[in-house]
């Protein structure tokens, strides 16, 4: 190669693009949607002038109508976005919610309206009990282990692209498949690198989780006995003690000013960038294995899963509360007779939050 030509790929750097990832995790929603009698209907509430906010919306809809799914916007003064989502919780007309943030000015405005969403509509998982599910490495919402806990569709969208490059371990068991695996994860924010790094950390990893801060390591212990994750501080630590170390570097720094420091990458590690920005120089490709740009479109196809898993959820809520009268009126609803139906059908599982795919 001539001087001035610009770096040289690695020779076996694969660039996979988001649209690629994205249509196996569709032709799953799909086969889905096959399954109901009507189309699953999500409404977008956008109470800000946030122009990335309104290309969202936009996406959101022809994504939605593109792929079997009904779609409304309403738009809502920020004074009144309380009301709206209130009334959309009680409409039945509509199946999911998703809310198009930053609506004030502070987090705590906008965390107080993602708890206001009906738990039974809330696509993007980011109530209390999603979010706290999460962290717990609870994966289900009941007892029978038939509704399946919602994810924030950022930090699902890289798990199934990791799982889409084969870095999940098939071989072990569900819960454990990343056990080996080291990760480094560039952005701590309460939207998406926190939780990520629960996420990746409550699958089997070591978690080093970077900000201006410092850096955090997220772990389940040792040999992963623990239930869930657990956090340690990592004093004196930069991105160059622990970027070294890792199989996998994910970024989301916003703003066009981050570079990653490619030097500091481990050969043949994956890179996956989930800012709007690139945050990593094409000297990417003289080290990297794999780089995913960006995941949007596998973001948006996650949103849609969530949809599905929300209809799926309330069916079989509805289907566990019908075999429920029928045993009780197989029983008589007598007290001996309900004594009876908890002792055979109420008894706690032993816990096993590792034993299911997210």
């Amino acid at each position: 190669m001539s001087q001035g030509s610009g770096p040289a790929p690695h020779p076996s750097c694969k660039v996979i693009l988001a649209g690629t990832i994205a249509k196996g995790l569709l032709a799953e929603v799909q086969a889905g949607l096959k399954e109901l009698d009507r189309k699953p209907h999500l409404l977008g509430i956008l109470a800000n002038n946030d122009p990335a906010a309104r290309v969202y919306a936009d996406w959101t809809e022809k994504t939605c109508r593109e792929n079997g799914f009904s779609y409304t916007l309403q738009e809502a003064a920020k004074d009144s976005v309380e009301e709206v989502v209130l009334a959309a919780n009680a409409n039945p007309a509509y199946d999911g919610i998703i809310i198009y943030y930053p609506i004030f000015n502070n987090r705590g405005q906008d965390q107080y309206i993602q708890n206001i969403v009906a738990l039974s509509k809330d696509v993007e998982g980011l109530s209390h009990q999603y979010i706290f599910n999460m962290y717990q490495n609870i994966r289900f919402l009941d007892e029978a282990q038939m509704m399946k806990s919602i994810l924030p569709c950022t930090p699902l969208a890289v798990i199934k692209i990791l799982e889409y490059l084969h870095i999940y371990n098939t071989i072990l068991p569900y819960g454990n498949r990343l056990f080996g695996r080291t990760i480094c994860v560039v952005n701590r924010s309460e939207v998406v690198g926190r939780p990520l790094a629960a996420l990746l950390a409550n699958d089997g990893a070591c978690v080093y989780s970077v900000d201006v801060t410092g850096v955090q390591q997220f772990t389940r212990g040792e040999g992963i006995r623990k239930r869930k994750h657990e956090v340690v501080e990592k004093e004196g630590w930069t991105i160059e003690n622990c970027a070294p170390l890792c199989d996998v570097v994910v970024t989301g720094v916003p703003g066009d000013a981050y570079k990653f420091p490619c030097h500091l990458l481990k050969e043949g590690a994956v890179c996956i960038n989930f800012a709007s920005d690139k945050n990593f120089p094409p000297e990417v490709k003289e080290k990297a294995s794999i780089y995913v740009p960006a995941i949007g479109k596998v973001t948006i196809v996650v949103l849609l899963r969530n949809l599905l898993r929300i209809v799926q959820n309330r069916q079989a809520h509805l289907k566990t509360e019908h075999q429920s009268q029928l045993r009780a009126s197989a029983h008589g609803n007598s007290t001996g007779a309900e004594a009876n139906t908890t002792a055979g059908d109420g008894q706690k599982p032993e816990a096993a939050p590792n034993c299911v795919a997210r």
